[in-house]
């Protein structure tokens, strides 16, 4: 089976929601928030975590690219939105479909990369602190 790579841009609070499923799956989405929206480079998510996560509160001022795997036809399911620049492209899933979605993730979600804002206070979960400082970029 062919597979696409996805990287997803994400704050604290998420990560913390995220690693309360086992790395399994993204949170559900907020009542505003009528989409979830991967990403498809890990660049354009390094540039979400840096610029926006770590400077947003709601974030816990940390920005964490995560990358996670699904079925290629799942992928082709949804349309890619550009939403800027060349490398600015998104996977957009309709919020309601979220946990079909997640149901579908191949492995688990995975960190690749963390951005510290300067407000940044490392979560009292020990194991999730170190994750997100060993991987940090100054």
């Amino acid at each position: 089976m062919k597979t696409i790579t996805l990287y997803r841009p994400t704050g604290l609070q998420e990560l913390i929601l995220i690693a309360a499923s086992g790395f399994k799956a993204f949170p559900p989405r907020l009542s505003w928030q009528p989409i979830f929206y991967p990403v498809l480079n890990q660049q354009y998510a390094e540039q979400i975590a840096f610029e926006w996560n770590t400077k947003d509160q709601g974030s816990g001022y940390c920005g964490i690219v995560t990358c996670f795997v699904i079925p290629e036809a799942l992928f082709q399911k949804y349309e890619v939105q550009n939403v800027g620049g060349e490398i600015h492209n998104e996977l957009w899933v309709p919020a309601e479909e979220l946990e079909a979605f997640n149901r579908a993730i191949q492995g688990r979600i995975e960190i690749v990369k963390t951005f510290l804002g300067e407000e940044y206070m490392a979560p009292e979960d020990e194991v999730l602190a170190k994750m997100i400082a060993d991987l940090a970029q100054q």
